[in-house]
C-alpha cells in the first residue's frame, strides 16, 4: 500500500515534502497533483522509477514522457531553446502548456521521443508541484494518472474522469507515495505546443488553450 502525505495546497508542509523527496530519490512513483490532472510521477533521474511508470502506464519505449521544471531557466538545461521558443515560453510559464522542444543529453533515453530526440516539458503552476521539484533539485515525470479499465486487456480502454477517491483507490497498490493536497483532479490535460520547427504548432488543445486560441497558431494534422 502507498504511503499518503497530506500537505496543504498553499503552503505544503517542509517536513512532508522532505520525506517524499528521499523517497523519490529512492527509486518510489507516486501519485500527485498538478495543475491539470492528477499525474503519476518519479525522478526524472532516477532509470528504475521511469520503467516502474512505463509498465504501469503501459507505455512503449517508443513513447515521450513529460516532465515537470521549475522556470524556463531550467528548462534550457534539458532541451535546446530558440528565442523565438523563449519569447513565446515567457508569455505562458508558468501555466497548463506543454513544450515540445529538441532534447539535451541531460535527458534520459527513457523519456525522450527516441527518434526525433525530443522531449516534452512544462512549468506548473502549482505550488505542490513547485515544492516537490525544488526539494528535489531536479524535474519530475508527469504522466496523466488515468490507468487501464481492465488490466488483463492486451490493448486497453481508459477511462477519462476519475474523483480524488477512485484515483487513491486504484493506485494504492501500484504506486509507492500518494501526495493529498485535498483538491478533486481537473478533467482536462495540457496543451501541447511543438516548438521544434519554425513555426509553433498546437498538437493537442488542453487547459489553456483558450489564452492563446487567437494567436493564429499552426494546428497539428492528425
Amino acid at each position: 500500500m502507498a504511503t499518503i502525505y497530506t500537505v496543504h495546497p498553499q503552503t505544503p508542509q517542509a517536513r512532508s515534502i522532505e520525506q517524499i523527496k528521499t523517497l523519490l530519490q529512492g527509486g518510489a512513483i507516486m501519485l500527485y497533483p498538478t495543475d491539470t490532472v492528477y499525474a503519476i510521477g518519479c525522478d526524472l533521474t532516477s532509470k528504475s522509477a521511469i520503467e516502474r511508470v512505463r509498465q504501469l502506464k503501459r507505455l512503449s519505449n517508443d513513447k515521450p514522457l513529460t516532465f515537470l521544471c521549475s522556470s524556463l531557466s531550467n528548462i534550457a538545461h534539458y532541451a535546446g531553446v530558440t528565442n523565438e521558443a523563449y519569447r513565446l515560453m515567457r508569455r505562458l510559464i508558468p501555466g497548463p502548456f506543454t513544450f515540445l522542444l529538441p532534447a539535451t543529453k541531460l535527458v534520459p533515453r527513457l523519456v525522450m521521443n527516441p527518434k526525433r530526440k525530443t522531449t516534452g516539458i512544462r512549468v506548473p503552476d502549482h505550488r505542490v508541484c513547485m515544492a516537490l521539484i525544488e526539494a528535489l533539485g531536479n524535474p519530475i515525470i508527469s504522466t496523466s494518472a488515468h490507468i487501464p479499465d481492465d488490466e488483463e486487456s492486451p490493448t486497453p480502454t481508459w477511462q477519462t474522469h476519475y474523483s480524488q477517491a477512485e484515483l487513491f483507490d486504484r493506485l494504492d497498490k501500484l504506486v509507492d507515495v500518494i501526495v493529498d493536497d485535498g483538491s478533486e483532479p481537473n478533467q482536462k490535460v495540457s496543451t501541447i505546443l511543438d516548438l521544434t520547427t519554425d513555426e509553433p504548432r498546437v498538437v493537442r488543445r488542453g487547459l489553456g488553450w483558450e489564452e492563446i486560441a487567437d494567436w493564429d497558431l499552426e494546428m497539428e494534422m492528425n
